[in-house]
């Protein structure tokens, strides 16, 4: 490579530089950041007087200075040995190795961080647009920023063994909906998951063993594409009646305990009157009257999106009687590992 070839392609420099690391640059080492493609060029074993020469072309170059005007010198091609690829894969287990003063390559495609007793997700990894694969598991994170739905090619998010008491429901509606494959949230301290997390219809796999869920998504039959499900050693008192429609190769629901069967007595009715809300939400569903953000505030969408269906095959949104039936998983999934489960 030589620099003069910087000046004759000023215009892919030009106002597309992000940053310059400069720290190390009297040990030969420097690192240009670009806007477009959203990639680190790493330099290193240069001179540092060539370097430093080649840094202020760059900087000219960004700012849009003609190339005649560059104080450009010529310098011998790198030999292919000494150019190195794009780093795609990191991966870090224990604090030492944690890097706390540089930043994370950003053509990372597979990040794991694991046992590095991460209080938090850290905001260095929401800029690598390329990551597909990343894994926190054993650390000690509690919360899940909804910035972690701006990785639009990310596929398997491993959170194995935190602190997480919740998932965050902005993470449903992000982009996450279209990427997002694989789960695992086992061993944490969730008690439920947001009815919108049915939103993430991508998902093949998903873990939440060990966790304190005292119930699933009762839209979960909505993950069409789900072919995995472990919830084991939860508190699942029952399994929500459309689980009947998912199609599982693996299903794992051991530990949980069960409820025995409550039927509806033939006769029961309800005892309140129906809310205003409760009527025009029913005939909206089910007379299937068009709706949208346009048209209502966005949280009765919200709640039109996720209105329940009683076995009669009508809706209800909030004033509905349960009963617990009993439900062969073998319908459920191919191999399954459970008790008797209650709908």
């Amino acid at each position: 490579m030589r620099i003069t070839a910087i000046g004759r392609k000023t215009t892919v420099l030009r106002e597309n530089v992000e940053q310059l690391f400069t720290k190390f640059v009297e040990e030969g080492k420097a690192t240009i950041r670009l806007k477009e493609p959203a990639v680190d060029v790493c330099l290193s074993k240069a001179n540092a007087n060539l370097l430093k020469a080649f840094l202020s072309a760059v900087k000219l170059a960004n700012s849009g200075t003609h190339e005649e005007s560059m104080p450009l010198s010529a310098l011998a091609p790198a030999k292919a040995s000494e150019v190195e690829k794009p780093k795609t894969r990191m991966t870090i287990t224990s604090r030492k190795e944690y890097p706390l003063t540089r930043n994370f390559p950003y053509s990372l495609e597979h990040l794991q961080a694991s046992y590095c007793k991460l209080a938090r997700v850290d905001m260095r990894m929401l800029c690598l647009k390329s990551l597909r694969k990343l894994d926190l598991s054993h650390n000690c994170i509690k919360k899940l920023p909804a910035t972690i739905g701006d990785l639009v090619c990310l596929q398997e998010l491993n959170l194995h063994n935190n602190h997480l008491e919740a998932f965050n429901t902005a993470l449903c509606s992000s982009t996450l909906r279209k990427s997002l494959q694989s789960l695992d949230l086992s061993q944490n301290k969730i008690r439920a998951l947001p009815a919108q997390f049915c939103l993430l219809q991508e998902l093949t796999h998903l873990r939440l063993d060990d966790n304190e869920l005292i119930r699933l998504p009762f839209k979960i039959g909505r993950l069409r594409q789900l072919r995995f499900l472990s919830a084991a050693r939860n508190k699942l008192p029952f399994l929500p009646d459309d689980f009947a429609k998912l199609s599982l190769e693996n299903l794992d629901l051991f530990g949980n305990p069960f409820e025995p069967p409550r039927p509806l007595v033939p006769d029961i009715q309800l005892k309140i009157p129906l809310t205003l809300l409760e009527y025009s939400a029913r005939a909206t569903v089910n007379y299937r009257i068009l709706y949208g953000r346009h048209i209502l505030p966005s949280h009765l969408c919200d709640d039109l999106d996720m209105s329940k269906t009683c076995q009669c095959g009508r809706a209800c949104l909030t004033c509905f009687i349960q009963a617990t039936v009993t439900m062969k998983l073998s319908t459920v999934g191919v191999h399954t590992v459970a008790v008797e489960c209650r709908t």
